[in-house]
């Protein structure tokens, strides 16, 4: 995320670009403990508006925590590449112990059946807006998605209901983060609600 970090300083946003143990934890708990430790540690100022931008399984991380904890200053959220509907990848190939040990216990939560968490999430009630990715640089994961995809999720998974904007970018999911025009995308949403070139609506 250091790209978007950089040209959101550039605009003179306070940005704070954090990791956390995705492999390690459920969702619930880099929801409620790994997040609301950042944000009771890092953003004391109770009259600052928040925005977040997220990436993959961060977007299901914070609408984890948002459901559970409402924030009264929540500006507006950009999400990339999130699996808003599961994945299908997961959903294939959590059997498997290898992807387990790979992704850990977040990684089984993210099928497409009605037990994934992601499906068990209510709509947006926030300004969103989503950027998905229909380049794949794994031809293999992306034979065993339907429709577009960017090597991991599928562009149709990534919507939302509730989400103000939507846009599909040229890129994979793992370096669309670095692609100087999702950075610029990002600003562009967290400025006015909307993406260049696509009209602000409700989907």
């Amino acid at each position: 995320m250091k790209r978007i970090e950089w040209g959101l300083k550039k605009e003179n946003y306070r940005v704070i670009n954090v990791a956390y143990p995705s492999t390690r934890v459920c969702i619930q708990d880099a929801a409620d403990h790994w997040l609301g430790n950042v944000l009771r540690e890092r953003t004391t100022d109770p009259n600052v508006k928040i925005h977040f931008v997220t990436h993959s399984l961060g977007g299901i991380v914070l609408r984890e925590y948002l459901s559970n904890h409402p924030i009264k200053k929540l500006g507006r959220v950009v999400m990339l590449a999130p699996p808003n509907q599961g994945s299908d990848l997961a959903q294939m190939l959590k059997r498997y112990w290898v992807y387990r040990v790979a992704v850990g216990p977040a990684g089984q939560q993210l099928g497409t059946d009605n037990s994934s968490l992601p499906k068990q999430l209510g709509p947006a009630d926030f300004e969103l807006g989503i950027i998905a990715g229909d380049r794949s640089i794994n031809p293999l994961f992306s034979a065993w998605i339907p429709g577009a995809d960017d090597g991991k999720v599928s562009v149709r998974s990534t919507r939302l209901t509730g989400m103000q904007d939507f846009l599909v970018v040229h890129h994979s999911h793992t370096w669309m983060a670095w692609a100087g025009q999702v950075s610029t995308a990002v600003v562009e949403f967290l400025r006015s609600g909307h993406f260049a070139g696509t009209k602000k609506a409700t989907i």
